[in-house]
């Protein structure tokens, strides 16, 4: 089996060479999908190898193979050897041309010239034969690797210590048989499912109602969708009203040893949560005690969460760290990275209980204390992270979801409770409904503006910080919730203007081109929307979109011989965010053009873009003043909201 399994260097600095330099060459069969890794898993593979500790090995996976003598017919792990392949070339490592496509005339042509289209020389190709996917993917790493904080020579050490596993099948493997049977092999245990046994053991032998109710909580927090009392599934609703209350939407404020001593016994020894008795499931009147939701519009609706339960923990574990004033015994140490990094799931919770000090004791003095502690503040935090960290909302059986901030609440008495969700309230005591309504938009555009800027779950921190407000103000305050919560857009919109302050203090932070920071360029769409949402100019149609792409209004390069180069084009007014489907569209077409031609992708584009249209005349104009102008009054939109707090 030995023979049939080797660790291949990524890159392999002291020979100079690379995965792609071995006799035989990659094939792709038909049988794979095409090329298909954007953002969210590029930026991954970039972060994972810029996390690499020094002087340690990083194995980024397995690619399972079948040698044919003449080459080696990828069955497993295509879509990071492609990104590897496209990141390597664009780093500027020369690689052979030994990754190709079974039938795949594109994705080849496109692999064949990935030098022209990497520099931007594929003028002269066949446009319609490059692979857009492919295109894609080089034009997210090079923006990631052409950013002012990348260090290029320190992430090419850190990858020639990446190690990828090249596992072959034996000879005769039915390779379609094979690969349908990989994709759809279980999953393994994950780190979260590891961190809740560890945990539960710290609870001792002669816990095993705290045991049990630790799991029940766990288990429905772990689901991230939707809320999470609906999670808690039981008859008669027994542990849903015991932590939740009547209306369901309290926040549990008891400790873990009394809410098991209370709901466990009335669950039965041997019944779960979701038990019933086979009597009462062939009865023809029975039904689950889940409900569907329903919104105001009585429309059925369901939510999906904008992180997943990991990196939930990681949150929920800085929340604990805060709120309980823990800190590293070392006092130059920090207890935790400040980095959220799902791989270091159990290290961190590790690191807090074995080095961890509250109120001058260590935690590991008294790991039981620490669990019973945390899996209350976890059930506290998920409460407030459903009511007020937006979720995407899909009504009835629509896949068009939409950002929204709603609490879950009540109606109907006794077993005939149903439950509805409706827009988290805002306001003080005696505030209009209106007044609710305004607010609840205002925050949902500002939570999503910072969402669709940080599309890396490992940098939002601003999850954190409102969190941590949010603990603060409902469970360590005065009581007054009203009166604390109205303030909570100035919470949020506090987030990006520390971003701005940081932006302008960037040397020729103006002229970035696509370096510029995604987060101020969504803050400006925030602040023309709320400048303008009262006015004959408001955009009600506007929601903010995972636009990835900074793109240049007035082209870097243009068509040959059809208008002049601009030696400012990654200048701030020039700037704006688009999706990267639409980016392929604008090519390099002049302003005007772009204006008449892509009408309908600018009215529904960024607020900046739409203003850049209604500016712009000639191509000349744009260069000459319009743009000036128009950076101008942008900056100072900026800027103004860090006068404000001077």
């Amino acid at each position: 089996m030995k023979d049939h399994v080797k660790e291949l260097k990524v890159l392999d600095l002291k020979n100079n060479t690379n995965i792609f330099d071995g006799e035989l060459q990659f094939i792709i069969p038909l049988y794979q999908r095409a090329y298909a890794w954007e953002d969210k898993q590029l930026v991954q593979l970039l972060e994972d190898v810029n996390d690499i500790e020094e002087r340690e090995k990083y194995y980024i996976g397995s690619l399972i193979v079948s040698n044919t003598g003449e080459k080696l017919e990828v069955i497993d792990g295509q879509q990071r050897l492609t990104s590897l392949y496209l990141l390597l070339n664009c780093l500027g490592i020369d690689t052979k041309h030994s990754l190709s496509f079974a039938c795949r005339k594109k994705s080849n042509y496109t692999l064949e010239h990935i030098h022209e289209v990497i520099n931007e020389t594929d003028g002269d190709l066949e446009g319609e034969m490059l692979q857009d996917n492919i295109k894609t993917g080089i034009k997210i790493l090079k923006e990631n690797i052409e950013r002012k904080d990348f260090d290029k020579n320190k992430f090419i050490e850190k990858l020639s210590r990446v190690i990828l596993y090249q596992i072959e099948v034996p000879e005769n493997t039915d390779m379609n048989r094979y690969f349908e049977i990989m994709n759809t092999r279980g999953e393994q245990l994950e780190q979260h499912d590891i961190l809740k046994a560890k945990l539960m053991d710290y609870l001792g032998d002669n816990a095993e109602m705290e045991k049990e109710m630790f799991s029940i909580i766990w288990d429905a927090c772990s689901d991230m969708d939707g809320y999470v009392q609906m999670h808690f599934i039981s008859k008669n609703n027994v542990v849903r009203k015991e932590l939740f209350g009547d209306s369901w939407n309290d926040i549990p404020i008891d400790t873990l040893r009394n809410y098991s001593m209370r709901i466990i016994p009335q669950l039965g020894k041997k019944q779960n949560s979701q038990a019933h008795k086979i009597t009462e499931i062939i009865d023809p009147n029975f039904k689950t005690e889940e409900e569907e939701g329903y919104n105001e519009n009585d429309e059925r609706v369901r939510f999906e969460s904008i992180i997943n339960f990991p990196y939930f923990l990681l949150h929920v574990l800085k929340v604990f760290i805060w709120e309980k004033e823990i800190t590293h015994q070392n006092p130059n140490k920090k207890i935790m990275d400040d980095l959220l990094d799902d791989k270091k799931l159990i290290t961190s919770f590790n690191n807090v209980i074995e080095n961890g000090i509250q109120k001058g004791q260590p935690i590991k003095n008294d790991r039981k204390k620490f669990v019973r502690d945390f899996t209350i503040c976890l059930l506290q935090t998920r409460v407030l992270f459903d009511e007020y960290i937006i979720k995407r909302e899909y009504a009835n059986n629509s896949n068009d979801g939409e950002w929204s901030l709603k609490t879950l609440y009540v109606s109907g008495q006794g077993s005939q409770k149903k439950p509805y969700f409706k827009n988290s309230t805002f306001t003080r005591v005696g505030e209009w409904d209106k007044t609710n309504r305004n607010r609840c938009k205002t925050n949902i555009m500002l939570e999503s503006a910072l969402r669709v800027s940080y599309t890396s779950p490992k940098v939002m921190h601003w999850i954190t910080s409102l969190l941590s407000w949010l603990t603060e103000v409902c469970l360590n305050k005065d009581g007054k919730i009203n009166e604390h919560i109205a303030a909570y857009s100035e919470i949020i919109e506090q987030e990006a203007i520390d971003e701005v302050k940081n932006f302008f203090k960037i040397d020729n932070c103006l002229n970035l081109g696509v370096n510029t920071p995604h987060i101020i360029l969504n803050y400006l769409d925030y602040l023309i929307w709320e400048r303008d949402k009262n006015s004959d100019r408001k955009y009600e149609d506007f929601t903010f979109e995972f636009r990835n792409s900074v793109e240049h209004w007035y082209p870097q390069n243009p068509s040959k011989g059809t208008f002049d180069e601009w030696d400012q084009v990654d200048r701030f007014g020039n700037l704006c965010l688009l999706q990267r489907n639409i980016n392929s569209q604008f090519s390099n077409i002049a302003p005007d053009s772009k204006k008449g031609t892509y009408k309908n992708q600018i009215e529904k584009g960024s607020l900046k873009l739409r203003v850049m249209a209604e500016r712009t005349s000639t191509p000349q104009n744009w260069r000459d003043f319009e743009c000036a102008e128009l950076e101008e009054e942008m900056v100072e939109l900026l800027k103004s909201k860090i006068t404000e707090q001077e």
